[in-house]
C-alpha cells in the first residue's frame, strides 16, 4: 500500500513516496479494551509496598524517623553522607556511628531496595546494563553510558509499562507496578558505587568530568509521568545539594509519551529538568496507531502543552523521534512536524530523530539512511534545530524501546539470592 495522502496546506508535496506500512504486533497480542482499543493503564496495580527508605522521606522526616529508633536527629545527615556522597548502605563502613546501634539504624533507614541479576557491558565496558530485582519480585533495567565530559543513567520509573505502544519492548507486558522514591533513586546511588569502584571503562586524560552520575534520562522502563509524584520526589532527591544527590536539575530529562494534564503539572514545578516529549509522528491518523494514548491526548494538545513548558520554564524542549522504516520516516511527515513546530514559534525546540533499533525480518527497523538523512535535512532547513541521535546498548538489548524483561531474566532472577546491603 503506497501513501497517498495528500501533502497537508502548507506543506509542499515531495513527489513519490516511500511505501506506508501500518504499526502492526509481532510475536504478541496487544492488550484491548472492552471496546476493541488499545488499553492504557494509568493506575499501579496493588502489590506489597517496598520498604520505606531514606531516600523516601523529607530530610524533617529522616529526623523524625532516627528519634523514633531512639537516636538523636543529628545521624540522619551522617547516613544521608554515607549513602548519598560515599554510596554505601553497608553498616561496617559506617565508623563514626555508635556500633550497638548502627546495625538497627541501617536497617531502619537503608532497607535494601534492588538485587542484581546480571549486568551485561559493551562498548569497551563504557555501556552497561543493569537487571536488578525489586523486593517482590519484579524486575527491571537501567542503563550507563560513559560519554566523553558526562556519565548518563538512563533510570526506570515503573516495572513495565501501561502506554502498550506496539513498537516498545517494555509495554508487551504491561505495567507491574510503580516504582517507589527509593526504588528509582537507589538506581544511581548504585551506579554510582559501581563507577567509584573503577567499573566503568576508563576515561581519556582530556576529559576532566566528575566520577560519578551527570546525567539522567527517564527514559527506562515505564512512563515516568504516569508515577509521577514518586518521580518528582526522586528528582527533588537527585537535585538537593544538602540533603541528596546534589545533581543539577539541567542534567535531568524527563520524558512522556503525551500525558497532557501531567506535562502542565510539571511546567508548575519550577525545577528547570529538560522536557522530552516522544512524537514518534506529526499526524494523530498514525500516532493513535503508534502511541496509543494519543486516543486521549492529540498530537496538537501534546505540542501545545510542551510549547507551554517552554513558556513556563524557558528550557528548550525535545521531540523525541524513533525513524521507523516506511512508517513514519515519509519526508511529507518530515515537513508536517516542521510546520506544527514553527506554527508555535521559533527557538523552543530541538528534535532528536532515533533510527529505531532493528530486528531481523520484522516491519520495525531502522529507516534507510538516506531517508534518515533527508528527514533531518528537511527539519533543519525550515529552521528547526534537528540532530540524528544514536543509541547505545544495542548489542546488548539495551537502547531505546529494548528494556524488557525476559524469560531468561525471570529464571536468573529466581536464583539471585534476596538483596544485601550495598558495600
Amino acid at each position: 500500500m503506497t501513501d497517498s495522502r495528500p501533502p497537508a496546506r502548507g506543506i509542499r508535496s515531495t513527489g513519490p513516496s516511500n511505501p506506508q506500512v501500518r504499526p502492526a504486533t509481532e510475536g504478541w497480542t496487544q492488550k484491548k479494551d472492552a471496546e476493541g482499543r488499545p488499553l492504557l493503564q494509568f493506575a499501579s496495580p496493588k502489590r506489597g509496598k517496598p520498604p520505606v527508605h531514606l531516600a523516601d522521606l523529607t530530610p524533617d522526616e529522616r529526623v523524625e524517623k532516627i528519634k523514633e529508633l531512639g537516636l538523636p536527629g543529628f545521624r540522619a545527615g551522617q547516613l544521608e553522607k554515607h549513602y548519598f556522597t560515599h554510596y554505601t548502605s553497608d553498616p561496617e563502613q559506617m565508623t563514626d556511628l555508635p556500633a550497638a546501634q548502627r546495625d538497627e539504624l541501617v536497617s531502619g533507614m537503608l532497607p535494601p531496595l534492588l538485587t542484581e541479576v546480571k549486568r551485561l557491558e559493551t562498548d569497551r565496558g563504557d555501556t552497561i546494563k543493569f537487571l536488578w530485582k525489586l523486593h517482590d519480585g519484579a524486575l527491571v533495567e537501567s542503563v550507563l553510558m560513559r560519554y566523553p565530559g558526562r556519565i548518563t543513567l538512563c533510570v526506570s520509573s515503573q516495572a513495565g509499562c501501561g502506554m502498550n505502544c506496539p513498537f516498545c519492548a517494555t509495554g508487551q507486558a504491561g505495567l507491574t507496578r510503580n516504582m517507589s522514591t527509593a526504588e528509582i533513586v537507589d538506581q544511581i546511588v548504585r551506579a554510582n558505587r559501581l563507577i567509584a569502584d573503577g567499573g566503568l571503562g576508563g576515561k581519556k586524560r582530556t576529559d576532566h568530568s566528575l566520577d560519578r552520575v551527570s546525567n539522567i534520562v527517564f527514559m527506562g522502563m515505564g512512563e515516568p509521568l504516569a508515577n509521577y509524584a514518586r518521580v518528582m520526589q526522586a528528582v527533588r532527591v537527585m537535585t538537593d545539594k544538602k540533603h541528596g544527590l546534589g545533581m543539577s536539575a539541567r542534567g535531568i530529562t524527563v520524558s512522556t509519551v503525551g500525558l497532557v494534564p501531567a506535562i502542565n503539572k510539571l511546567a508548575a514545578e519550577d525545577i528547570p529538568v529538560t522536557f522530552a516529549l516522544s512524537l514518534h509522528a506529526p499526524d494523530d491518523g498514525l500516532r493513535d496507531e503508534l502511541i496509543p494514548v494519543n486516543s486521549r491526548w492529540k498530537v496538537d494538545e501534546a505540542l501545545d502543552a510542551a510549547r507551554g513548558y517552554f513558556d513556563k520554564t524557558g528550557r528548550r524542549v525535545s521531540i523525541e523521534y524513533a525513524l521507523i522504516k516506511d512508517m513514519n520516516d515519509h519526508a511529507w511527515r518530515a515537513d508536517l512536524l516542521a510546520k506544527k513546530l514553527n506554527d508555535r514559534g521559533r527557538g523552543w525546540v530541538h528534535v532528536n530523530p532515533i533510527p529505531l533499533n532493528p530486528t531481523p525480518g520484522s516491519i520495525w527497523t531502522a529507516s534507510e539512511v538516506p531517508v534518515q538523512n533527508e528527514f533531518v535535512r528537511r527539519l533543519n532547513e525550515a529552521g528547526i534545530p534537528t540532530t540524528l541521535r544514536d543509541t547505545r546498548g544495542k548489542e546488548i538489548d539495551g537502547a531505546c524501546g529494548q528494556l524488557v524483561a525476559t524469560e531468561d531474566d525471570a529464571r536468573a532472577a529466581e536464583a539471585t539470592p534476596e538483596p544485601q546491603p550495598t558495600a
